[in-house]
């Protein structure tokens, strides 16, 4: 059985009720109270009863069901996460595998650590419908979009500050970004000289702007800020480091590299910046199939 809706509009429809209960201006967003408070009035006899943090080795939140003889769900975060931001964004994902799988999931659901894996990729259905609920109910478009025009340049400290007002993890608030911004941007985070995975805006991929992480392995360019011994007192969340990169570090084409280390954790979240006209067609793709085609029409 699924939800009869989708998460944009689960989200849509308590987005709407905060606004009209509290007012546009209703960030950071108490997702504790907001899921008590509506679980209760949406769902009486099926309510989230509970919401706490608990042991969960390996685990950053789970949705299970009340025991036996009592009713209700109860959301549970693990008590080792030190950031606030993945904290709410844990809390945001689990009420939405409440609201949407539940009744799928009778035994209830556990997720894991939400910033090894691109939360709004296909690596689980279940599990992206959750992260797609928690990123409109915490961070919706339009108010996100009012911050941050879809053509402003931006760099991390700008996004940082949205990650404030929405308090949420600077991860989440990068993708958010990339999902609507008009430019060439990619996300990249990586750890011990590798990429984890990464994300390039619409405009970025439909120019060759990407990283295909599912192919294997991909090292971290020896020359960029990500791989020169980046470690948390040198490089945190509250300051950022830039450098320009010449065409063939990153990425065939010039590279403007913002990178920080994630909050609280070891490993680095960069966001390369590239020009708003890509290169041509051969210059973005290494030059060897511009002269493979001139052979073949000499």
């Amino acid at each position: 059985m699924t939800s009869p809706f989708s998460p944009e509009r689960w989200a849509f429809e308590i987005t709407h009720v905060l606004n009209v209960v509290l007012g546009a201006e209703h960030f950071p967003i108490n997702v504790t109270a907001v899921a008590q408070e509506y679980s209760a009035q949406k769902f009486p006899h099926d309510p989230i009863s509970r919401i706490v943090a608990d042991s969960l080795p390996g685990f950053d939140g789970a949705l299970y069901k009340a025991p036996a003889g009592k009713k209700g769900w109860g959301i549970f975060y693990n008590n080792q996460m030190r950031s606030t931001g993945r904290v709410n964004f844990t809390l945001a994902h689990e009420f939405g595998h409440y609201l949407l799988h539940r009744l799928a999931y009778p035994d209830g659901i556990r997720c894991g650590e939400q910033d090894f894996v691109q939360w709004d990729s296909e690596y689980g259905q279940v599990e992206h419908q959750a992260n797609i609920f928690a990123a409109n109910l915490l961070m919706p478009l339009d108010d996100f979009r009012r911050l941050i025009q879809p053509d402003a340049v931006v760099d991390l400290d700008v996004i940082s500050d949205c990650a404030e007002r929405y308090r949420v993890s600077l991860i989440a608030t990068v993708l958010r970004w990339l999902s609507y911004t008009e430019k060439r941007a990619v996300l990249v985070v990586s750890r011990d000289g590798f990429i984890l995975w990464a994300r390039s805006s619409a405009k970025a991929l439909r120019t060759g702007a990407f990283f295909r992480t599912s192919l294997g392995p991909i090292a971290v360019p020896v020359a960029s800020l990500a791989a020169q011994g980046l470690t948390a007192q040198s490089l945190t969340a509250e300051r950022q480091t830039a450098r320009q990169h010449d065409g063939g570090i990153w990425l065939p084409e010039p590279v403007l590299e913002m990178t920080v280390l994630s909050e609280q954790y070891d490993f680095a979240i960069s966001l390369l910046l590239l020009p708003n006209d890509p290169p041509p067609f051969e210059d973005r793709f290494g030059g060897p199939f511009s002269r493979f085609a001139n052979r073949r029409t000499a």
